[in-house]
Formats: structure tokens, sequence, C-alpha cells
């Protein structure tokens, strides 16, 4: 088989009721309860404060701030129901620890079951991981005016190879 660690397509994982391209919250702890509500609604997690306590504990754990304007908080949680990301985007900075020690407006979080713990979170981390490593995408990450632009620059190859 080919290249198994990003053979996913996020674009599937990641559908417009899980994007908000206008975060309202000001605060680290507010975006991440913006963002599990849209997955409460979404029916992916079944227990919204466990949830934000589960991410909000891995918060104290280390660093989710990638630089560039950009972090990716997640949980492992029993409060998970599926696997999946929610993405928001802010027009305004908000603080967050990040390897750069500036603030973000771009939040991937991710919402892990523990059974799905060694499994597909890794091969969504590992393909976010790599979108997140290519300078162009970080850029148009920060241009996105809708969710169907952003569902389609998560689609990219960024390779390069088969863009078009």
């Amino acid at each position: 088989m080919a290249d198994e660690t990003v053979d996913i397509d996020i674009g599937e994982v990641v559908t417009k009721d899980l994007i908000d391209l206008d975060i309202k919250s000001n605060t680290k702890e507010d975006v991440i309860a913006e963002l599990t509500d849209l997955l409460v609604a979404h029916g992916d997690v079944i227990d919204r404060q466990g949830f934000i306590d589960d991410v909000l504990l891995r918060e104290t754990e280390g660093i989710t701030g990638l630089g560039q304007g950009v972090a990716i908080p997640h949980g492992k949680s029993k409060a998970v129901k599926n696997t999946t990301i929610a993405i928001g985007i802010s027009k305004h900075d908000i603080p967050w620890e990040s390897l750069d020690d500036e603030p973000i407006r771009v939040i991937i979080l991710f919402a892990v079951r523990d059974i799905d713990a060694n499994t597909l979170h890794i091969k969504l981390l590992q393909k976010v991981a790599v979108l997140l490593s290519d300078d162009d995408f970080i850029e148009n990450l920060h241009k996105v005016n809708t969710k169907d632009e952003l569902i389609s620059l998560l689609r990219k190859d960024p390779e390069g190879e088969d863009e078009s």
C-alpha cells in the first residue's frame, strides 16, 4: 500500500459543521469551549464539560501553539463519540502559549476517542503536521474566507504533486 501515515482525506473528516470562521472568544479556554460546542452539536462529543476538561488537562502537559498563529489543542477522552477535528479561525489575536511566543488566530481542535488514540488520531495528527510544515499552506490558511476554501485547502497535497 501507499504511505499509510497520511492516507486520510482530512476534507472527509472536517465538515462545514465543524468549522467556525469567526471565533468570538478571547481566551484559550473560551475558544476550546466554543469549538467543543460545534463538536457537541455535530454529535461527536457526548459530554461537553468532560471533553473540555480533558483538553485543558492536556494543555497543562505541553504547548499546543505551533507558531505562525496556529494552535492544535487536543483531547483523548471518553466524552468523544467520533474522532474528528473542529477548526476555528479568529479575526483577532488570542493569547496562547506557543513556540514563537506569539498569539494565535487558527485553532485546530482534535477530539479523539480513547480507543482511537493510537490509530486514527495519529493519522490525523500526521496529516495536519505535514500540512502545517508547509509555509504556503499556513499563509493560505490565514487568508481563508469561506468554509469551502478551508476544506479545499485541507485537501491539497502539501508536496505539491496534485495541486491544480
